[in-house]
């Protein structure tokens, strides 16, 4: 695709693959772009406007095929694929992630789990054996490995993070709390969990004003 998207559009991208997945479970078939904006809050030329940018996928008079979108988009979003995970960090959120079984559902399957505590070392999380980090390198070098997550300490972050562009892997799932700066060609998410929660504390100090 030589488009170049902004990041907004693929930020509302998997918005829309959720409520077409709502849809599509309550057994609607199509829908309009001003019905769709109802649901998701957003207006019907914003949608138009985001799947236009992919090809359009409507037709005048008609609306959407509600399972045809839903399958294109998940195409969009690579969910046709499958993308092996390691998370290295398997305490608590590492351990939850681990056990989010609705991960597999889209694609995104939790193949090894790393640590530096050894009395972690051979439990299994969802029948996943938690390796020492040590072990990393080589499981990486006889697996296929697509993405990391790294739900550790910044302290380690960092260093886990270019080893693991050493050892190929080029897409980085962090929810350390530190931004990554690593090679142009590695893709990385930042989930900043704190970050959402003061939004959040934001909006409800927001609102208790509103209400004097």
């Amino acid at each position: 695709m030589d488009k170049e998207i902004s990041q907004a559009v693929i930020r509302r991208m998997p918005r829309y693959y959720r409520y077409l997945g709502e849809l599509l479970d309550d057994g609607v078939e199509r829908i309009s772009s001003n019905e769709l904006s109802h649901r998701m809050k957003v207006t019907a030329s914003q949608i138009r406007q985001d799947l236009n940018n992919f090809g359009g996928f409507g037709q005048q008079g008609y609306g959407y095929n509600v399972k045809f979108l839903y399958d294109e988009i998940g195409k969009i979003l690579g969910l046709d694929q499958q993308h092996n995970i390691i998370i290295v960090g398997a305490g608590n959120l590492g351990q939850a992630l681990a056990n989010y079984v609705n991960f597999e559902k889209r694609g995104f399957v939790i193949t090894g789990l790393f640590d530096v505590n050894p009395a972690l070392k051979g439990r299994k999380v969802r029948g996943i054996e938690i390796r020492m980090l040590e072990e990393m390198a080589d499981f990486i070098h006889s697996t296929q490995v697509d993405i990391a997550a790294l739900t550790m300490p910044k302290e380690q972050a960092d260093a886990v993070a270019h080893q693991l562009v050493e050892l190929g892997v080029s897409a980085i799932w962090n929810f350390a709390h530190l931004d990554l700066e690593l090679p142009d060609h590695v893709v990385v998410e930042n989930v900043h969990l704190s970050d959402s929660l003061m939004q959040l504390s934001y909006n409800i100090v927001k609102k208790k004003l509103e209400s004097i």
